[in-house]
Formats: structure tokens, C-alpha cells, sequence
């Protein structure tokens, strides 16, 4: 994929971010493509939407990014939204989404910008809703407290009429997970959760997190979810902290939709897609939460290695039971032809192969 302009998204915080953005405008310099920062603080005290930062950007072919997963989230939202590639540069911190070490990043580019690069496909999630979200002024200072600015209300999706009967389609995209969570500590949320237009439970908890495989890593993960290959087509519904026995994840099928309505006795609840604050919900409002038509293209050097990274994330490698097995997996992979009966599988290369 020849490049003819980028679009940098940078964690500011971070030198080694810094420095590595250099490297790139000098690669970019170098071989005559446009570099443009976006997703970036414009003026003080707003932001400015997925749209508008690729105005301003000149509608790049390429997004990097340089930081960490929330960085990497902050270039996804805007790749995904414009069906552009997206490169995620490893700082070296626990995260699953960023892709190249940060000292191969001119390699890669070479290699993006050559065609020797591959695409690989995550799931997204979209939204309707019974009204437009937004956050009052007073509660936006409390959501946002310590990271700026919230993002602009999500408007209507522009290429679908409204039809008030199936809710408000929103311009919104969701590499991790959607959601709602209490205001206030002693309100808890009450919920409706219906999987396919059909009730599951009612829930009072202090929130629900509706994920993608890919953000089966993130929030659900850490409330007790279960780790899903980001390769599925799946969405992951987990309750946080629930007041019933019921406590369990549910996975549904990549086509059935999860709609969640606040029940007369719930407290208010925020919207939150990406860890980022969309919206306040009142008790009788709802959102449904669905695969949206288009993934999030990731670009991707050699096979992903996915369970690697978690064994490496998560440190498995220190649990004593590691001890008892320092050999290679039984069968994969041999270097000769693979068995009929097992060529349809997804292996891993040979081990002459990177």
C-alpha cells in the first residue's frame, strides 16, 4: 500500500512518543509524503470529532501511533470511522493493540509503504439509541476530571434517515467495549438487557460492559470476563459488580444486538465508548449496542501472535506451573506438509518462517 500522506497520534507525555514521531516525519521527509498531526487538543476547552480531525489532517491513507493502548484507541476511533489502516507503535507498557517496537518503526513503514504489509480485521462496535447523548456541562467536569475535554456529543449517523421507532443511529465506533455505569456512589444502575430483542435479566449493578473480542482484555477482563481470540465475531455482555446471583458473562453471536434500558428506579447512568464519556442516560432511555458494518483494519507485518502477547502481558510465564513444561506445543509445527485433516486450521508458520 503506497503511502501518500500519514497522520500521526501521539502521547505528548511520553518521550519515547516524542522522539519516535520525529523518526517518522524524517521518514516521511524523507521519501516526499504529507505528515499531519491529528486527534489532537483544539483551542481550549473543546475537541474536535473523527470528521474534523480528518479534515484537518488532509485525509491521510495511514494512521500512526505512538504511545499506549488508549493512544492506539484514540487513532482507532478515527481509522475505523474513515476505513483507513491504522499502525500501532509498541512502547513497551501491558497493552494488546499496539503492533511494531518503536525502534522498527522505519522498517515498518518501509515495509507498509512497499506492499510487504497485511491487513488484519477487528470487530467494532456501533450505536443507536432512544435520544441524542450529551453530557451537562456540571457533570462533564466530574466525568472528565484530570483528561480534558470530553469528546463532541455523538451526532446522527449521516447516511441513515432517522425512523424514531428503531432509535437514533450514532456516528460512534468501538474497538474495546460501551459502557454504562452509575453516577453517583450510593445510586446504583437497574437495567434491562436484551440479547436479540429479547429479555435476559434485569441487573442492578454498579455498571454493564458491552465488549468486543478484542476488548475482552480491557474492563470486561478486569471485572472477571472471559479472554476471547480478537479474530471472533462476538459481542461480550459483563456485569459489574451485580446485586444478584447471576453474575456470569454472556457471549452472544456477532449478529445479535445487546440493548440496554435504564428501568424507573435506576439511578442516572454514563455512557462511556472506549473509556471515553459520550453521554448521561435517565431512567426509561436506552441504547443498543451492535457489530458495526465495518471492522478496524490493522496493519500487521507477520502472523499475529496473540496468545503470546497475553502470556507475556499477563506474566504466565511466573506462575510455578510453567516450570513443568519448557518444551515446544506437541505437533505444531512440524516442518513437513500439514495432514489433511487439519489444513483447514489456522497454524502457525513453520519454524523456519518469522
Amino acid at each position: 500500500m503506497p503511502i501518500s500522506r500519514l497522520g500521526l497520534v501521539v502521547h505528548g507525555g511520553r518521550p519515547e512518543a516524542v522522539s519516535g514521531a520525529h523518526t517518522v516525519r524524517e521518514w516521511c521527509t524523507r521519501h516526499g509524503i504529507g505528515c499531519a498531526e491529528i486527534d489532537v487538543w483544539q483551542g481550549q476547552g473543546s475537541r474536535r470529532s473523527a470528521h474534523e480531525e480528518m479534515q484537518a489532517a488532509g485525509s491521510p491513507d495511514l494512521i500512526v501511533t505512538l504511545g499506549g493502548d488508549g493512544t492506539f484507541l484514540r487513532g482507532a476511533r478515527i481509522a475505523a470511522h474513515n476505513n483507513i489502516q491504522v499502525l500501532g507503535v509498541d512502547l513497551g507498557k501491558v497493552g494488546f493493540l499496539t503492533e511494531i517496537p518503536i525502534t522498527d518503526v522505519e522498517q515498518a513503514l518501509d515495509a507498509v509503504h512497499a506492499g510487504r504489509s497485511e491487513c488484519e480485521e477487528r470487530m467494532t462496535l456501533t450505536m443507536r439509541a432512544s435520544k441524542l447523548l450529551e453530557i451537562p456541562t456540571d457533570t462533564e467536569q466530574i466525568l472528565c476530571y484530570g483528561r480534558g475535554p470530553a469528546l463532541p456529543p455523538p451526532q446522527p449517523r449521516p447516511s441513515l434517515a432517522e425512523d424514531d421507532t428503531w432509535g437514533i443511529a450514532l456516528d460512534v465506533t468501538a474497538l474495546n467495549d460501551v459502557v454504562v455505569e452509575k453516577l453517583a456512589r450510593d445510586h446504583q444502575v437497574s437495567v434491562g438487557v436484551y440479547i436479540s430483542g429479547r429479555l435476559l435479566a434485569s441487573y442492578s449493578a454498579d455498571g454493564v460492559i458491552v465488549a468486543t473480542p478484542t476488548g475482552s482484555t480491557a474492563y470486561s477482563f478486569a471485572v472477571g470476563g472471559p479472554v476471547l481470540s480478537p479474530r471472533m465475531r462476538a459481542v461480550i455482555f459483563t456485569p459489574v459488580a451485580p446485586h444478584m446471583t447471576f453474575n456470569r458473562t454472556v457471549v452472544a453471536d456477532g449478529d445479535e444486538p445487546i440493548s440496554l434500558r435504564l428501568l424507573p428506579h435506576s439511578g442516572r447512568a454514563a455512557v462511556s465508548v472506549d473509556g471515553q464519556p459520550r453521554g448521561i442516560l435517565e431512567p426509561g432511555d436506552w441504547i443498543e449496542v451492535a457489530a458495526a458494518p465495518l471492522p478496524l483494519r490493522l496493519v500487521r507485518l507477520a502472523p499475529a501472535n496473540f496468545y503470546g502477547r497475553l502470556r507475556e502481558r499477563m506474566r504466565l510465564t511466573d506462575a510455578p506451573a510453567t516450570a513443568a513444561d519448557g518444551g515446544a506445543a506437541p505437533l505444531f509445527r512440524p516442518t513437513s506438509p500439514v495432514p489433511d485433516d487439519i489444513r483447514h486450521l489456522r497454524l502457525p508458520p513453520p519454524p523456519h518462517m518469522p
